[in-house]
């Protein structure tokens, strides 16, 4: 998709979100310390009203935490949300409410997201009555507008979660989001949960709201196919920090960060003759309760530079709306400089292949 210039809508500035890890009885008789597991390291990006940015990365590089701190089920512990000019954090009473209202979420479990002892009708209802959008008789006129949007027939109204397939469940939840007319649509693994055949359906009739009723989508997913598919920009997330953020085409056909040529490399090849038996990437995620000093992707990294082991690169800027985090950049202007990696796997740089499109 071409990408949507138009102002932000969305700011998010350094969001940083942790969690205690609960002791066990063993570790408080033993004294040992709590343990934090830090989920957001400084998270920073704006959105523009009316485009979809996806968000990828592996699981548990804290794309659901960063989801559910922009709809404020989580409370940051440092950074800032700004939305439509709002400082959405300090936000009380009727203001929170009105936020609310404006960013919706759809959630990844379409089995647990909704309430099995209501029926459609009354979960649309609570939804649009609690937010005094609709009274009497429009109420049941608006529940039957969301479940045509939704493609789903009148007559589901009546009925229960549990007698709904996943990928119905999933439009339930769309509708039940729309029901309080939001600008911002936040779409947490939307598909991961069903079948292929029915994803496609979900994506196209995402697309099509979106464009009917003009609504900015965050689209948070690990499947880089649907990411392609959906996405105006696409922000790489990991170990709770966005390490390249970009066009979707360029992301695609020049990535500037190691770990999303890694993540590239990784995706499934329909052709066998593209396939590959080579590790994209080694090793494994490191813990978040230790993250690693520098750069957070170090320790993985084909090109690692003592730099990269010491200082933590910040999100520069590559081209047009192009930003990434990487101390190869920085190598990579040095003229004369051929960097390539050595035999044991840590990294002293760049292969001639790699270092072309680096400096694209």
């Amino acid at each position: 998709m071409t990408a949507s210039p138009s102002m932000p809508i969305m700011q998010v500035e350094d969001l940083h979100m942790a969690f205690k890890r609960p002791r066990s009885a063993f570790d408080r008789l033993a004294r040992k310390p709590m343990q934090i597991v830090h989920a957001l390291n400084g998270v920073s990006f704006t959105v523009a009203r009316g485009e979809t940015l996806g968000i990828v990365g592996e699981s548990g590089c804290g794309k659901s935490t960063l989801a559910r701190c922009l709809v404020r089920l989580y409370e940051p512990m440092a950074g800032r949300i700004r939305y439509d000019g709002l400082d959405v954090l300090k936000l009380q009473g009727s203001a929170r409410r009105e936020y609310n209202r404006r960013v919706q979420m759809v959630f990844q479990d379409p089995y647990g997201s909704l309430n099995p002892r209501m029926t459609v009708r009354q979960m649309l209802a609570e939804a649009i009555s609690f937010h005094r959008l609709r009274e009497g008789a429009a109420v049941t006129a608006r529940i039957n507008e969301l479940l045509d949007l939704v493609r789903l027939p009148p007559d589901a109204a009546e009925r229960y979660p549990h007698e709904f397939s996943g990928g119905q469940r999933q439009r339930i939840g769309i509708a039940r989001a729309l029901a309080v007319e939001p600008d911002c649509l936040i779409a947490d693994e939307l598909v991961s949960a069903l079948d292929v055949s029915v994803q496609a359906q979900i994506i196209n009739l995402l697309l099509e709201l979106q464009q009917k009723l003009h609504l900015t989508v965050l689209f948070i997913a690990h499947d880089l196919r649907l990411i392609r598919h959906i996405s105006h920009r696409v922000a790489v997330m990991y170990l709770g920090s966005i390490v390249e953020l970009a066009d979707t085409e360029t992301l695609f056909n020049a990535p500037s960060h190691p770990y999303t040529e890694a993540l590239l490399k990784a995706a499934p090849e329909l052709d066998p003759a593209r396939r590959s038996v080579i590790d994209a990437v080694r090793g494994e995620l490191p813990s978040p309760l230790a993250l690693p000093t520098g750069c957070p992707f170090h320790p993985r990294c084909a090109y690692a530079m003592d730099r990269c082991r010491i200082e933590r690169p910040l999100l520069r800027t590559r081209g047009d709306n192009h930003i990434a985090a990487c101390h190869l950049q920085d190598t990579a202007l040095v003229p004369g400089v051929a960097l390539e990696p050595s035999n044991d796997g840590s990294a002293q740089g760049l292969t001639a292949d790699s270092r072309r499109r680096f400096n694209a």
